[in-house]
């Protein structure tokens, strides 16, 4: 029997919004995001950001503000591969099998990190998670079906803002390998 992640998270919604402290910005990205897409030549990226009045936590509330498919959302998940964590880069539509991940990644055992791992690897909280731009750096897998669109949009580093990219310049800037860890893939 295959394991697969839960449809919502059993940790409680944490608010993403940068502290009072945070350096000031006109732009729907979280500012530590901004910052890394600076970093990383990215600069035009954040002004195709989008803030929305309702959280897009969810892939299906991502889909509904900004009227694409669903599997054109990225989601941005963090496992726990024998304890050390994972960022896998999944299309909305699909669900991550956690025994594909763990073949992949050679491990014993994977699970879904809890939400203070997931703020303290990536530095933005769940339903929120950019696929890049982390507090640290992991191993990244992304699955390829988030290769079947044009565009893709992902988390811009708050449960209310999106931003969107070809999936290719996605996974590169990722830094993922592209595998097949959907479930039903198998």
């Amino acid at each position: 029997m295959s394991t697969t992640e839960p449809v919502e998270s059993a940790e409680p919604a944490e608010s993403a919004e940068p502290p009072e402290s945070a350096e000031p910005t006109d732009s729907a990205a979280h500012p530590r995001f901004a910052a890394a897409l600076r970093e990383l030549g990215l600069a035009e990226v954040i002004g195709r950001a989008r803030r929305f009045p309702e959280q897009t936590r969810t892939a299906q509330e991502a889909a509904a503000a900004i009227g694409c498919e669903l599997s054109q959302i990225c989601k941005s998940l963090i496992f726990a591969a024998d304890g050390v964590p994972v960022l896998v880069l999944m299309d909305g539509a699909s669900r991550v099998d956690v025994d594909l991940v763990r073949a992949e990644l050679g491990a014993e055992k994977v699970t879904r990190a809890k939400a203070d791992v997931v703020r303290e690897t990536t530095g933005f909280a769940i339903g929120g998670v950019p696929p890049f731009g982390h507090a640290t750096r992991t191993r990244v897998l992304a699955d390829r079906s988030l290769l079947g669109h044009d565009v893709v949009w992902a988390a811009a580093g708050t449960p209310y803002a999106v931003f969107p990219m070809d999936p290719k310049t996605l996974i590169a800037h990722a830094g993922a390998a592209l595998v097949d860890v959907r479930e039903n893939a198998k």
